[in-house]
């Protein structure tokens, strides 16, 4: 019997489970995992290269206003640039929504001048927002 298998014709074929596509699902799955993991971006600011801090400690930005000062003197509201102007009349109008739990965090570059932060700040503090944190990147605790 030339070309013929050893089983019958009306054998039933036993099951079998295939690796590769499970593979495939497992690769997919990661790299969902990694892209949306990816996306956690906690500081609601633009992205500046943040100076380091010894005594920093983790905060959480939910319900809070960040103001970026850029190295170029710039500012942003929530990744909103806005102009100086724009900047004060958002600063009232946050007063005014959140009276008792205003927070405000500014992550200024680390080549961003300082009067530009302090200025930031000072206008933070004048318009009655009393919880002003300074963002900073979490530095290696010395020994």
């Amino acid at each position: 019997m030339a070309g013929s298998s050893s089983r019958g014709s009306g054998a039933k074929k036993k099951a079998r489970i295939e690796i590769i596509p499970l593979i495939d699902v497992i690769f997919f799955l990661l790299a969902t995992f990694v892209l949306f993991t990816l996306s956690l971006n906690k500081s609601q600011g633009l992205h500046v290269v943040l100076p380091e801090s010894e005594t920093g400690i983790a905060r959480d930005p939910a319900g809070s206003a960040t103001i970026t000062v850029t190295q170029e003197g710039t500012m942003a509201w929530d990744k909103d640039p806005v102009t100086l102007d724009e900047f004060l009349i958002r600063l009232k109008q946050f007063h005014i929504e959140h009276p008792d739990d205003a927070r405000v965090l500014i992550n200024g570059d680390t080549e961003a001048s300082f009067s530009s932060v302090i200025y930031v700040f000072d206008e933070v503090r004048k318009a009655g927002i009393q919880k002003v944190l300074i963002e900073t990147k979490a530095g290696k605790p010395s020994s």
